[in-house]
């Protein structure tokens, strides 16, 4: 294995450490769930997303060709991390769970259906 690969993947470990790290870190000390939120969907994310592109590199750079299960788990990553942060935040606004006032909890992005005394708004009950 040459030098330079050996130095890519290295950087990639430290790298995907650090994000890992500094997610883990965020989940752990910020003050509410919304906050929380941004650990593990984003620095976890680009972290283990560094350390599979590691992985790829040095099984490439040893076998001699790439091995499809780390891209397979990095693009099953990449497509679930977003979508389950997605539902994990308008279950949050939809339960109304408690927030400091700095991130609000009242986004711009709600329709006016969304917001009222029921959590989740029914359409077969008194809509028909």
């Amino acid at each position: 294995m040459s030098l330079w690969v050996e130095a890519l993947i290295s950087l990639l470990l430290i790298t995907g450490g650090a994000f890992v790290f500094v997610g883990s870190l965020g989940m752990a000390h910020l003050r509410d769930f919304y906050m929380r939120l941004h650990g593990p969907t984003k620095a976890t994310t680009l972290g283990i997303g560094c350390m599979l592109v590691a992985s790829m590199a040095y099984f490439w750079s040893v076998d001699g060709r790439p091995d499809i299960q780390e891209l397979l788990i990095t693009l099953f990553l990449f497509i679930t991390a977003p979508v389950s942060a997605h539902l994990l935040a308008k279950t949050g606004l939809h339960l109304r769970l408690k927030h400091i006032d700095i991130t609000q909890g009242k986004p711009v992005e709600l329709r006016p259906e969304e917001v009222g005394k029921k959590p989740v708004p029914h359409p077969d009950k008194g809509h028909g």
